[in-house]
């Protein structure tokens, strides 16, 4: 039974590559000549289960293409099952930054082999100086990239763990905005609320990240919108789904040097905790401080076309949004088609740009 799930048609011929994927809904991706082969889903790569449909995807596509890389790509986090495996491969190995291939499988799926600009936005993905990246203003070009800007910092308090307690990600925006004195009574029902503001002083366990989905998380937790999640997700799709009209806040956000900073906008959203209006507002404004921030920067790199790519864009509300915003600007937005915008999809960006490669 193949392990192939799709076939997308590249822009040119490219090197045999195999590209091993991201650790959350792992997928792998082999070219071959003008075509790359993506592989079903395998899972997250922290079970064996995972492990070995993954492993079996690499030997099953390679005999059904019956190909031969001549180089693997792997993410840039050293503890990933697909890094170590990619590693141990007697080949080249081409590490390639996670939003850097979110924005590259975009790019491959339409067709496009000329410089975009993107804007890659999710939940983590490690950055070259170890840092967690998330919102991420990029200018790609062949294998190239440059990290033109990306969201203003938040700390993240108990670091992965606030991915499942939006609260958490709450309490740093207030913490950022001088008013960490106020989480313990907001939360009074959550034990570790108490100790939060001397942690964020104390910069303990909580290290910045340019997240766009912990933005999301934040945004929840002052509305209170699930902020204990079952799952990680759970909060920003209901917010979502709260969303009647999008409506932009005044001076709802702060560019400054590529630095996009919504803490007015997180600001009003703690004072004024209503969901519904605070979903409407954030959606609104978070697309018009998007939409001004790829304006800025395509009229800075003369390039007009934005690529949009990472798991945030499983958000509708936010897809069409930015689509019409970025449309009514003259710019040309790219969204994915049949390839996911999310991690399954991060393998064939990993394989357009290591494919391009000098080795």
């Amino acid at each position: 039974m193949t392990a192939i799930a799709q076939t997308i048609a590249l822009p040119a011929p490219v090197p045999c590559t195999l590209a091993v994927g991201a650790f959350l809904k792992n997928t792998i991706c082999v070219t071959k000549d003008d075509r790359a082969y993506l592989s079903v889903v395998h899972g997250d790569l922290g079970t064996p289960e995972a492990i070995n449909a993954f492993d079996h995807s690499v030997t099953t596509i390679l005999a059904e293409l019956d190909a031969t890389p001549t180089r693997v790509a792997h993410d840039l986090h050293p503890d990933f099952h697909s890094t170590r495996f990619a590693q141990a491969l007697d080949l080249p190995h081409v590490p390639v930054q996670h939003h850097h291939a979110h924005a590259a499988s975009i790019a491959a799926e339409h067709g496009i082999n000329a410089p975009v600009l993107a804007l890659a936005l999710d939940g983590f993905g490690l950055g070259p100086g170890n840092q967690a990246w998330g919102g991420e203003l990029l200018y790609c070009h062949g294998a190239t990239y440059q990290r033109l800007g990306h969201l203003a910092p938040l700390r993240q308090p108990g670091g992965d763990r606030a991915a499942r307690e939006p609260w958490r990600m709450a309490a740093a925006a207030l913490h950022k905005l001088g008013r960490g004195a106020e989480i313990t009574g907001r939360w009074p029902h959550i034990k570790p609320a108490g100790l939060l503001s001397s942690i964020l002083d104390k910069g303990l366990n909580s290290p910045p990240t340019s997240s766009a989905g912990r933005l999301f998380d934040a945004a929840c937790g002052l509305l209170d919108i699930h902020p204990l999640a079952e799952f990680e997700g759970q909060a920003p799709m209901a917010l979502e789904a709260l969303v009647t009209d999008p409506r932009i806040l005044a001076d709802g956000w702060v560019l400054a040097e590529g630095v996009l900073d919504f803490a007015p906008l997180l600001a009003h959203l703690a004072d004024h905790p209503e969901p519904g209006t605070g979903a409407d507002l954030f959606h609104g404004t978070l697309i018009a401080g998007l939409a001004h921030w790829a304006e800025q920067a395509a009229h800075q790199s003369q390039c007009r076309t934005i690529v949009l790519g990472g798991g945030c864009f499983f958000n509708k509300v936010l897809v069409t949004g930015l689509v019409t915003a970025l449309d009514q600007r003259g710019l040309t937005a790219l969204t994915a088609i049949n390839v996911s915008p999310g991690d399954p999809g991060l393998s064939l960006g990993q394989a357009w740009i290591a494919a391009r490669t000098e080795i």
